[in-house]
């Protein structure tokens, strides 16, 4: 293994290629602790002791900014701007056709929907700034209430003061943009998931030391223990699929003879990724927030009834309840999710287009009707893994009192070890394009 490593850092070209990208990284990390113009940055770190942990949806985008929402600097919308454009760009290639056809062009058409991305990642981060700097303007960004220091954490109300601010954060999506480009064609892996990776992986020593502090050794250990497991346990599953095998028949061009080989389609038992997490993350902000709008009292000082209990049951994510409906949104949005993605009539119309089939299933309908039939059984599976890998942090929330940005679990446990094993087989693809034997044997 450490041969395997001293090869990498023997290689000219691929140490490089290591380099460029942490040297792209310390950058970024640097711009998170930047603070956005006209942001009173003790205020905001006297703030942030004393909040604690935040809840919802804010709390996602702040595991994904690395910590840098909250902190109001240049980089405080993160990744995230470009992470919903995308996913609204797959969304729409179901319902645009336009969409779908651009995806189907090859490299051209890909180009066009990656230009598409881009602009909606900054009309998003346009919208995202200007919410952010509203809330903190109001000063309700942290949930304290009755601190002056917490209620003025912006030292200029002035219009143009805000105009300013939401440029500057809005230009740092775009920086961001440009530095996962960059590590794409000059680096190793894919950039934007090197730049989720390294948002995710900034929050981990804080969160234990905190864990340390204050439930003791013995709880650190136990945590560890458990996330090292939750590791192996993702791993094996991210690595797991269902190989449907595939032949090709023999035909004639010219003189020359093609097919005749044997393959398979690869399913992994996880399709969806990360994305019904967020999705279902999302979606369980929405309650609370229309209940945060709807909370003036009657005549009688008490807030409506619908409002109460949404705050009992869809505020935290320690109630049993809340947690309930996260499996089963979780659980229909991965569903949902691999419907859209992976289409079998699309794949059975390609294998017969090839002269391909299925050993067994005749080729056209009676191939797509299996593939569906495969893939519904093995998205079950694949379902309630995710959804019981994202209720690690709540069932953490509820036990011992723990962040909700728990670090081994939801979300961040899924991205972490996804993106690892990506760069892992990158790096090692390039290995054995020089010497024939790659980092992991």
């Amino acid at each position: 293994m450490f041969s395997a490593i001293a090869r990498v850092f023997r290689t000219p070209d691929l140490r490089r290629k290591i380099g460029f990208t942490l040297a792209i990284i310390a950058i970024y990390r640097l711009g998170a602790h930047v603070p956005t113009p006209f942001v009173d940055f003790p205020n905001v770190q006297s703030c942030l002791a004393q909040s604690g942990s935040t809840e919802g949806l804010l709390s996602l985008v702040n595991l994904f900014s690395g910590g840098a929402l909250l902190q109001l600097s240049i980089f405080a919308l993160g990744v995230m701007p470009y992470i919903t454009a995308t996913i609204i760009v797959q969304l729409l290639r179901v319902v645009i056709p336009h969409f779908e056809t651009l995806y189907k062009e090859g490299q051209a058409g890909q180009s066009k929907l990656t230009q598409y991305t881009r602009y909606l990642t900054i009309a998003l981060a346009l919208l995202q700034s200007t919410t952010l700097i509203t809330v903190a303007r109001s000063g309700q960004l942290f949930g304290i209430t009755g601190i002056a220091d917490c209620e003025q954490v912006l030292t200029n109300d002035a219009w143009w003061a805000q105009l300013l601010m939401i440029i500057t954060m809005t230009a740092g999506t775009g920086l961001i943009m440009w530095f996962a480009e960059l590590v794409t064609e000059r680096g190793v892996g894919n950039g934007m998931s090197i730049l989720i990776f390294t948002s995710i992986a900034a929050t981990f020593p804080s969160a234990m030391w905190s864990i340390w502090q204050a439930r003791g050794f013995e709880l650190f250990l136990l945590v560890l223990a458990v996330g090292i497991l939750t590791v192996a346990l993702v791993v094996f599953v991210e690595q797991s699929q269902r190989r449907i095998p595939v032949q090709y028949a023999k035909r004639m061009v010219g003189r020359r003879t093609y097919g005749g080989t044997n393959t398979y389609i690869p399913i992994k038992v996880n399709m969806a990724g990360v994305v019904p997490v967020i999705f279902a993350s999302s979606l369980l902000y929405i309650p609370a927030l229309i209940a945060q709008f709807n909370q003036t009292p009657d005549a009688e000082g008490n807030v409506p009834g619908w409002v109460s209990w949404i705050q009992q049951y869809f505020t935290t994510g320690d109630s049993p309840v809340y947690m309930a409906v996260y499996f089963l949104l979780i659980v229909g949005f991965t569903y949902f999710y691999v419907a859209i993605t992976f289409n079998p009539v699309d794949v059975a119309d390609n294998m017969k287009k090839y002269g391909g089939f299925i050993p067994g299933i005749r080729a056209g309908r009676p191939t797509a009707e299996y593939l569906d039939y495969v893939l519904t059984r093995i998205t079950l599976p694949g379902s309630i893994y995710l959804g019981l890998i994202a209720l690690i942090p709540l069932i953490a929330l509820a036990t011992v009192g723990a962040n909700q940005n728990f670090p081994f679990g939801g979300a961040s446990i899924l991205i972490i070890v996804g993106v690892g094993l990506e760069t892992v087989k990158q790096i090692d693809a390039q290995l054995q394009q020089r010497h024939y034997e790659g980092l992991l044997r």
